[in-house]
C-alpha cells in the first residue's frame, strides 16, 4: 500500500472584500488550513450547533466550492458559511449555517458572504437556495429574510425536522427556507439611504 504524506492545501486567492466603516474583509473559499479555526469560531456563535472539528474540516475541504470565510484584516476567521449543492438538486444550494464572530456582528458579514457566494454560484447553475431556522433564531430569520428580498425572490417555509419526532425533545423546530430562482442577471436591490 502506498501511502501519500498529507499535504495542506493553499488558501484560495480569489475572492471578494467587504468594507464596513474603515474595516475591510476578505472573502474567499476555505481551505482544510482553515477547519480548526472555524470550528472555534463556531463555539463562539450560540444558537449555531457544534459539529466535530473532523466535520469542519470536511466543510473546509469536500465543500470549498460551495462555502465560504469571511476574514479580518489580520487573517483570522471571523465569519464562515457551510454550504453545499443537493445532490439529488444540484440547482438547489443548501446553507448548513452561518457563523459570524460576535465582535463583527451587525456590520453585514453574514449578508455579504451569502451574496458573495451567490455570485459565484449562480453562474454555475445554481437556481435556488435552502436553509434551515430554528422558529426562536431571529437573527438568522431577519438576515435570509433580507437576502431574499434584495433579490427579489419568492420564499417558502415548511417545517423539516421536528424538535420532539426528530430532535427528541433536544432541539428546537427546524423550518426549510426554500428561496429562487436566482438569475445572474438579477443583482441586489441596494438600499436607499435617506
Amino acid at each position: 500500500m502506498i501511502r501519500e504524506q498529507s499535504q495542506h492545501s493553499p488558501p484560495k486567492q480569489h475572492g471578494r472584500v467587504h468594507r464596513a466603516g474603515n474595516r475591510i474583509f476578505k472573502l474567499r473559499e476555505p481551505s482544510d488550513r482553515d477547519g480548526r479555526q472555524v470550528a472555534e469560531l463556531v463555539k463562539r456563535c450560540p444558537p449555531l450547533d457544534i459539529n466535530s472539528l473532523y466535520a469542519n474540516l470536511l466543510q473546509c475541504t469536500h465543500f470549498s466550492d460551495t462555502s465560504i470565510l469571511a476574514e479580518d484584516g489580520n487573517g483570522k476567521p471571523v465569519g464562515f458559511i457551510p454550504a453545499y449543492r443537493l445532490p439529488a438538486l444540484p440547482q438547489t444550494l443548501f446553507v448548513w449555517q452561518v457563523a459570524v464572530a460576535p465582535e463583527v456582528r451587525g456590520i453585514g458579514v453574514g449578508l455579504s458572504m451569502l451574496e458573495a457566494l451567490l455570485e459565484r454560484l449562480v453562474p454555475r447553475g445554481v437556481r435556488f437556495l435552502e436553509t434551515t431556522i430554528s422558529p426562536r433564531n431571529a437573527a438568522s430569520q431577519a438576515l435570509f429574510l433580507k437576502l431574499f428580498s434584495r433579490y427579489r425572490v419568492a420564499f417558502t417555509t415548511r417545517l423539516l425536522f421536528s424538535g420532539n419526532d426528530h430532535f427528541g425533545g433536544k432541539h428546537d423546530d427546524e423550518e426549510l427556507y426554500h428561496a429562487g430562482p436566482f438569475f445572474e442577471s438579477v443583482t441586489p436591490k441596494t438600499e436607499e439611504k435617506s
